[in-house]
């Protein structure tokens, strides 16, 4: 892998039980700075979920996340495989899988900055290549319920969707700061999905009618592979 080809990892952990799932609820607070001592670590968000798929707003208690950007694919596993944090996740949970991806787009800021750096010299056949969405948002406390009030529908629709391979709903702080995340088997179905009438086109023209984020970044990774399970099965 060159050196200069960035690589972001997404790891979800599962937790069964009380006592680990209020660890990893305390994680959220405890593991922020043990991941800023990590000098490979270019950026980093530790993120709770919804119940279901994650699309809700009503807090899931079981799953949480851990987003990881890094200057290549042998750094991202290699530190992901040893450093002690991420020992310890796998350790308490029930399940965990990481996912690593190659920024091919991205567009907007997070936390006043973006933190993908597309390729740039890579051909990629957009027409076979499995690709990842990723979608962040700022919401403005005044449109709070009426952004919450379209999530349902929105949720069942990519839910009834027999092209996403993999999707999930993520959030930094709460009702505020939400990230979706969805693999597509190509980019063709992923655009199919976006382009559709439906909730999520209605959703997409009232946020830019509206202005209803005060930050957005929007980005798509080409999946280079993934470790563990999910579901009890292997998700590529």
């Amino acid at each position: 892998m060159e050196s200069n080809i960035q690589t972001v990892t997404i790891s979800f952990f599962r937790f069964d039980g009380i006592i680990r799932k209020l660890w990893a609820f305390a994680q959220m607070g405890f593991a922020r700075r043990k991941l800023k001592r990590i000098d490979a670590m270019i950026f980093f968000k530790l993120f709770g979920s919804g119940t279901g798929e994650g699309f809700t707003p009503y807090p899931n208690t079981s799953v949480y996340a851990i987003l990881g950007v890094w200057e290549n694919l042998d750094l991202a596993e290699s530190v992901i495989g040893n450093e002690d944090i991420f020992a310890k996740y796998r350790k308490f949970s029930v399940e965990n899988w990481t996912v690593f991806l190659t920024p091919i787009s991205s567009k907007g800021k997070w936390d006043r900055c973006n933190p993908f750096k597309p390729i740039i010299k890579e051909p990629i056949d957009l027409k076979k290549n499995m690709l990842a969405a990723l979608t962040r948002a700022t919401i403005k406390p005044s449109i709070l319920l009426n952004f919450w009030s379209k999530v349902p529908a929105i949720s069942k629709m990519i839910g009834q969707n027999e092209n996403v391979v993999f999707k999930m709903g993520l959030g930094e702080i709460p009702w505020f700061h939400q990230v979706t995340f969805s693999i597509w088997p190509n980019a063709e179905s992923m655009s199919e999905f976006a382009r559709k009438d439906g909730p999520h086109a209605r959703a997409i023209k009232s946020v830019r009618e509206g202005q209803w984020f005060s930050e957005e970044l929007y980005a798509r990774f080409r999946v280079q592979k993934a470790t563990g399970t999910w579901g009890g099965k292997s998700v590529l």
